[in-house]
């Protein structure tokens, strides 16, 4: 009677321990699942955004962060010298020393050529708000008027173009075209008054 009492009592101490043991095991792993949990989420998250942020002087230094136009290289005209029908003349040119042009048809403000004929004569379009200005002295005037191709640059009165003909500085292929087109010199009479008869190299086109 007393061996099978004590008998009972040793395996409930033991089933005690066992039982307790177990507890403290499952009781760590939930600890470590814990923590490896939020090691993990830490290790994932969204990095800051580190994006410098700009100054109140802006990129340019204009303190509005935009890219001023007052200056702008493309609005400038120059001069060069080009054989023109064979003989050697002063020229206006653009920014980049192409060939200006000038459409004896045009009626400013309106322009005769836009859309396709544009496509073949680009227009020179004033870049953004600044004024047309000439790296020269000329004896002549450059504004800039709205038409069909937008902010035009004028010499004279005369809307300027360059020719998709030429492909390199100093070449004047287009003068001449249909009998209406030809090379803007300095001496180009303001729009509307007699033009002399300009020499052409014989070209058709618009």
């Amino acid at each position: 009677m007393h061996g099978n009492l004590f008998l009972t009592r040793s395996l409930a101490r033991s089933c005690f321990g066992v039982l307790a043991a177990a507890a403290l095991v499952v009781l760590f792993a939930a600890c470590g699942s814990t923590s490896g949990s939020s090691s993990s989420t830490a290790s994932t998250s969204t990095p800051q955004n580190t994006t410098p942020t700009s100054s109140g002087g802006g990129r340019y230094g204009n303190g509005g962060g935009t890219t001023p136009t007052a200056s702008s290289a493309s609005n400038r005209l120059k001069t060069a010298t080009a054989t023109v029908s064979g003989k050697s003349e002063t020229i206006l040119t653009n920014a980049q020393g192409m060939t200006l042009y000038y459409r004896t048809s045009d009626a400013p403000p309106a322009t005769v050529c836009s859309g396709g004929c544009a496509s073949a004569w680009p227009p020179l379009i004033v870049s953004g708000s600044a004024a047309p200005t000439s790296a020269t002295s000329l004896p002549g005037k450059l504004t800039s008027a709205t038409d069909a191709n937008g902010n035009q640059v004028e010499y004279n009165g005369h809307p300027l173009y360059t020719f998709s003909g030429d492909t390199a500085p100093g070449q004047t292929t287009g003068n001449g075209t249909a009998g209406v087109w030809f090379v803007t010199t300095p001496d180009l009479k303001s729009q509307g008054t007699p033009q002399a008869t300009p020499t052409t190299n014989g070209y058709r086109g618009y």
